[in-house]
């Protein structure tokens, strides 16, 4: 009897609800592929930092593989920047950059690896195996080592109040009636009204007199006072916006391995340089060897980047000092019979 109400209950199709695996999925991918630093990616404090990543990187001295060229090595610094990951394709005397991707994982290690490349008019997805993907990490968890993490993303409060304060201001200057003010005027017409507010627009810089024949109003002619205009441009001082603004602009710096310093208007020659050093001997060059790691280990020759000499991160003169120093000291090791190498081990010095 119900034959018929069993065969059709069999075909119903079946989906996930909106708070189920696949919208959770999804949601993730979203956030991955977008970013979830919000708008503070478009900021300019955040972009000089990305700049000064992918400047650096562009300047680096690759040893051992000649594929890794200093428009790639923008590209990757660019995208560890923003995304903390940058992965390219590995052809026989070149690199492919590639948009997205996705990954299989073995012990925590990639494994094989679907990419997808951008082209003019379109793109195209590929499937490799990991020895053809190089795949640049930066700020990896042990939840999940195969994936990096963007500065902004690992400080989300910084980057959400440099977005909220820059917004904020930005909605000030634009709506607010900066610069405008209210002029008591006796009872007009409003022909005559829009008549006089257009004669105050064209004359900029003058004094104009106007002499008022109607001053019933109130039951009088208008007190003295009355005739002093009223500003009324937001008084902002109040909630610190300069404040709020430099210490949000800081705390992005800080997350890029820039020294807030470097972008003072006081800034001076050695505070720039020792800025400079902070970058590349704490941020840069930890990236070069990670990325030097991968690249040895995909294209089976040892690769060393170097970023501190090419960006001249250090005090030039105290340099020199320094191997005049050295040299000094050899001769006098030399004629006192005692072991160069000994002693610069012991000064905590490395010689090859």
């Amino acid at each position: 009897m119900f034959a018929w109400f069993k065969k059709k209950q069999s075909n119903i199709e079946t989906r996930a609800s909106g708070s189920g695996f696949t919208a959770a999925v999804m949601s993730a991918r979203e956030s991955y592929v977008s970013g979830r630093s919000g708008l503070a990616e478009l900021t300019a404090a955040a972009q000089s930092c990305v700049s000064l990543w992918e400047g650096g990187m562009a300047l680096a001295d690759v040893e051992g593989s000649d594929i890794l060229t200093p428009s790639l090595m923008g590209l990757a610094g660019r995208a560890l920047a923003l995304r903390g990951e940058a992965v390219f394709l590995i052809r026989d005397t070149r690199l492919v950059p590639c948009n997205d991707w996705d990954l299989r994982t073995r012990d925590g290690r990639p494994r094989a690896y679907r990419v997808s490349v951008s082209e003019a008019g379109g793109g195209r997805t590929e499937t490799a195996l990991a020895g053809e993907v190089l795949h640049f990490r930066a700020g990896s968890d042990v939840v999940a080592p195969w994936a990096g993490t963007a500065p902004l993303r690992r400080s989300q409060l910084s980057s959400a109040m440099l977005e909220a304060v820059e917004a904020a201001l930005g909605e000030v200057y634009r709506e607010a009636p900066i610069g405008s003010q209210i002029v008591p005027f006796p009872e007009a017409p409003d022909t005559d009204m829009d008549a006089l507010a257009r004669d105050f627009r064209g004359r900029r810089g003058r004094v104009l007199m106007r002499e008022s024949v109607n001053v019933a109003a109130a039951g009088g002619p208008a007190p003295t006072t009355d005739w002093r205009p009223a500003g009324i441009t937001p008084d902002i001082e109040k909630a610190l916006p300069i404040e709020a603004l430099q210490a949000a602009r800081s705390g992005v710096f800080t997350a890029y391995g820039v020294l807030p310093s470097l972008f003072a208007d006081a800034a001076q020659g050695p505070l720039v340089r020792e800025a400079q050093r902070h970058l590349a001997q704490w941020t840069l060059q930890p990236l070069a060897a990670l990325m030097a790691e991968e690249a040895s280990d995909k294209l089976g020759t040892a690769v060393a980047i170097d970023t501190l000499r090419p960006l001249q991160a250090y005090d030039a003169g105290g340099r020199a000092r320094a191997v005049s120093a050295l040299v000094k000291a050899l001769g006098e090791a030399k004629a006192a019979g005692i072991d160069p190498g000994l002693a610069f081990n012991l000064a905590d010095w490395k010689t090859e």
